[in-house]
């Protein structure tokens, strides 16, 4: 999943960063993976024997968390997801508001109606939590690879793409069998903080205007599947907006942030393109304790149709050891 955001480029630039900055093994420590996201950070660690506490107001993003994180040995996904790719088209939801015959050309016709097929399909096996999160996030995957858009769902483009064109079909996630005391949440991050505990808390909040919720609306709609009314060109959903998206809001909410952590180590990855400024992050995060950073030039997200424009930012890791 291309992802606004993704660490999956830096995580060794994390690791030995974390690790130097922690000073001793993450095995059973317990990590704190604040603005989860796609999920990428937490499942890392989580394999490197950390605890992983997991948290993302985004529904789609707690799926994929629950998903990597929480899902232990499951028998015969082979044949359920052969059975689910089986099942006839169907004109529903995503056919009705998000195909190209609908005018928003999110999806093909044909693979619009074989979400609506997948995701009614998926109910079936709504007894087993487990399996559900995890098909649930198969299906969130899958239609991903063939969403015609520029990599989020803000807008779609007005032909489909090379990509788009190709048949949707049900594939199973990737994840690790665990039976790890993981916990993952589906919070506003500034109000679970109070009730969390443990060693590291890493910190990676939006750092601009785009609002995830309405960036991956799409995906929302597919896991949550309900009844609303679509709004507008684009057909976005009511979503909850961060104030770590608005430069008024997002230095009061950071700092909130630290100073509630009950966390020795706290670790803040931000980038110079952000709306809070190297200074002030620098100045709020040294009433807190002992503080460093470190940086690293990145390539910033591009979009499907602005992969030429290749432009460096620098990656920010801030750590903080608390009094």
């Amino acid at each position: 999943m291309n992802y606004i955001g993704s660490k999956a480029k830096l995580l060794p630039f994390l690791d030995a960063t974390i690790s130097d900055f922690f000073g001793q093994s993450l095995e059973g420590k317990i990590f704190c993976d604040l603005f989860a996201g796609s999920g990428v950070v937490g499942n890392y660690f989580a394999q490197k024997g950390a605890r992983i506490l997991s948290n993302d107001v985004e529904y789609y993003s707690y799926l994929l968390n629950r998903a990597q994180l929480q899902t232990g040995f499951l028998e015969d996904t082979q044949s359920i997801i052969a059975s689910l790719n089986a099942l006839p088209l169907c004109k529903a939801l995503m056919y009705t508001h998000y195909s190209y015959s609908s005018g928003r050309a999110y999806f093909s016709d044909e693979n619009a109606q074989k979400i609506d097929a997948l995701r009614q399909g998926i109910e079936a096996y709504k007894k087993s939590e487990m399996l559900y999160m995890y098909l649930l996030a198969s299906l969130l995957c899958s239609a991903d690879a063939v969403a015609n858009t520029a990599s989020v769902y803000s807008a779609f483009l007005k032909k489909l793409k090379p990509q788009a064109c190709e048949p949707l079909c049900l594939k199973p996630l990737a994840y690790t069998p665990t039976s790890a005391p993981h916990q993952v949440f589906c919070e506003d991050a500034n109000v679970l903080i109070s009730r969390l505990k443990g060693d590291i808390l890493y910190l990676d909040p939006p750092y601009n205007r785009r609002q995830y919720g309405a960036n991956y609306h799409i995906l929302n709609t597919i896991a949550q599947y309900d009844i609303f009314i679509p709004k507008g060109k684009t057909g976005v959903r009511k979503y909850v907006s961060s104030p770590y998206c608005k430069a008024k809001h997002a230095f009061n909410a950071l700092e909130e942030i630290v100073q509630k952590a009950n966390f020795p180590f706290v670790v803040l990855s931000y980038n110079d393109e952000g709306l809070l400024s190297h200074e002030a992050i620098e100045k709020m995060m040294k009433k807190y304790g002992d503080f460093s950073f470190v940086k690293i030039p990145h390539h910033r997200f591009k979009a499907y149709n602005n992969k030429a424009h290749k432009h460096h930012i620098y990656e920010y890791l801030y750590l903080l050891k608390k009094a």
